[in-house]
């Protein structure tokens, strides 16, 4: 989103305001965005520990501290995609009549982001249902998930990019930041089998990594070529992406557009914790055709190998991809960006259809 707006405003200010967990500290700085903290944090937990307990007199303490940031800066608009800091912003926001624009990117919208839903100018959702969940006299658009831009990717630049053949049959593996060693076991378990006819790109994590490359040196010499595991790819995740021809991936919002842009069929292994927002996104894209979905208590080894026996079907691979690029919204960022920049200058709202249009990557 950032990029969008620089793109289209000359000499934007951007900030950020963010919690105590996560990535944001390394990747907001590195993005060149000033970056400030509120003393809550991520209430992502799901055990039971003192946080339970600290985490509401965190969030009470940020809402001044929300208002004094924002009051002091009084920016045009805020952006948001909810989670529990978003809460005390918006409410700040409120208070100090500056528009907000929140953006939803699970079929059912959190907890933080219903709590803030009529607070806001306007709603950006990745799927359209997801509107039917949120207050009707917000504006709600279909604008699909805001992504990396993939369109000028080259297949055949990415696979020699990285060394593998243009005839070959790419698997990527992508775990995410969430449970990814139920990935990293299913990979090892059936490693020996997964690389014969098929070259693996295997995100594993810092943690997994160590116990991947000594995987690899069990395979057979010719078969170590094949498997390529990597603890972090960032920005080359969007070459991995263009060689791949079969994605084994979460359900999050970001991994699922950046799959249907590419058009890429998917194996899809919900995260089972997070209120079961990703079951629901993952549900969505199999229904289209796109995905075959494997329940997390259900994937191991033989899971694995079983899902990827779709690239033995160039029919089925075919219908798959084609699915996933009739799903897909390229131009998400470009979209979102009309409607903020639409309530930051107190302008009316585009029409639906030209955000569907602009979401697509199709002129507006």
């Amino acid at each position: 989103m950032a990029d969008a707006l620089r793109r289209r405003a000359a000499g934007a200010d951007l900030a950020w305001v963010g919690g105590h967990r996560g990535l944001e500290a390394s990747i907001v700085r590195e993005a060149g965005i000033p970056l400030r903290r509120l003393a809550l944090r991520s209430l992502r937990s799901v055990e039971a520990n003192v946080h339970l307990v600290l985490d509401p007199i965190r969030l009470a303490a940020s809402v001044p501290e929300a208002l004094w940031i924002v009051g002091r800066r009084r920016p045009a608009a805020i952006f948001t995609t909810g989670g529990y800091v978003a809460i005390p912003v918006v409410v700040a926001a409120r208070l100090l009549g500056i528009p907000v624009l929140l953006w939803e990117g699970n079929l059912r919208p959190g907890r933080s982001s219903r709590a803030i839903a009529g607070l806001v100018a306007a709603t950006a959702v990745s799927e359209a249902e997801t509107c039917r969940h949120l207050p009707r006299r917000v504006p709600c658009f279909e604008t699909g998930t805001p992504i990396r831009d993939v369109g000028a990717v080259d297949r055949h630049a990415a696979r020699a990019s990285l060394g593998i053949p243009d005839d070959a049959r790419v698997v990527l593996v992508f775990g995410g930041s969430q449970a990814v060693r139920t990935f990293n076991d299913a990979v090892e378990a059936a490693l020996p089998a997964l690389v014969e006819g098929r070259w693996v790109i295997h995100v594993t994590g810092n943690d997994g990594y160590a116990a991947a490359l000594a995987a690899r040196e069990r395979l057979p010499p010719e078969a170590r070529v094949r498997y390529r595991p990597e603890p972090f790819l960032r920005e080359a995740m969007t070459e991995a992406l263009a060689a791949a021809d079969l994605v084994v991936g979460r359900a999050g919002a970001s991994t699922l557009a950046e799959v249907t842009a590419l058009g890429l069929p998917m194996i899809v292994v919900p995260y089972p914790h997070a209120g079961g927002h990703q079951r629901a996104n993952a549900a969505a894209l199999a229904a289209a055709g796109a995905a075959e979905l494997i329940e997390d208590e259900r994937f191991d080894g033989p899971a694995l190998l079983a899902g990827v026996r779709i690239l033995d079907d160039p029919a089925r691979v075919e219908s798959m991809g084609a699915a996933s690029r009739e799903h897909g919204r390229p131009g998400a960022a470009e979209a979102v960006a009309d409607l903020l920049l639409a309530i930051a200058r107190r302008e009316p709202l585009p029409p639906a259809a030209a955000i569907e249009r602009r979401s697509r990557g199709l002129a507006a």
